[in-house]
């Protein structure tokens, strides 16, 4: 994450426009009713949140339109990668449980991770919503937002798919593995 200016240059841009709508149109059933000419306006209204998707993309999530807001009227990106973004990999929950380590500490936590891109942790909620699109994490797994009352108690959740089903887990929020990454989401 070298440009910590924030903005893409307009050569980034097309070239994040280009893959963004490549992804979009290749994966239509995530996103029925939603025009693409729409999101690309939004985008090019927002270059703020283009540097957020491009953070997401160069981690490895993939991003991609899953919903529009008709509230608020904001698209709703999530990290569609088929496993947990390779570049948010073997990081600990948040910052209280990377310094609590004593040794053999990951180089990052996933909420000091998203909040540098400008993105939020995927729910449970979310996360479950994200399976019904296709099939996740089938062989890694994804920090989702903890409850306040389970960080509390020192641990946090985690989710995954096996034997074709959603599951959600806990382990202590200092722990990190080669496979556990975290999966965001974006409103534009």
């Amino acid at each position: 994450m070298a440009n910590r200016n924030k903005k893409l240059s307009l050569e980034q841009r097309e070239e994040l426009i280009t893959f963004l709508k490549t992804r979009f149109e290749k994966n239509l059933n995530r996103h029925i009713g939603i025009e693409w000419t729409d999101v690309q306006a939004k985008l090019e209204a927002n270059p703020e949140k283009m540097w957020s998707l491009n953070e997401m993309e160069i981690t490895g999530g993939e991003p991609d339109v899953v919903d529009y807001d008709d509230k608020t009227g904001e698209y709703i990106f999530y990290d569609c990668s088929k496993e947990s973004p390779k570049g948010r990999r073997s990081v600990c929950y948040d910052r209280e449980a990377l310094e609590s380590r004593k040794k053999f500490k990951p180089e990052n936590s996933a909420m000091d991770m998203a909040t540098d891109m400008g993105i939020e942790l995927l729910t449970e909620e979310q996360y479950r919503e994200l399976q019904k699109l296709g099939q996740f994490d089938l062989k890694s797994s994804s920090w989702v937002q903890t409850p306040t009352y389970i960080r509390k108690l020192g641990g946090a959740i985690f989710c995954d798919r096996r034997y074709d089903t959603v599951f959600m887990y806990h382990n202590g929020a200092e722990s990190y593995y080669g496979a556990r990454g975290f999966r965001g989401s974006l409103r534009v």
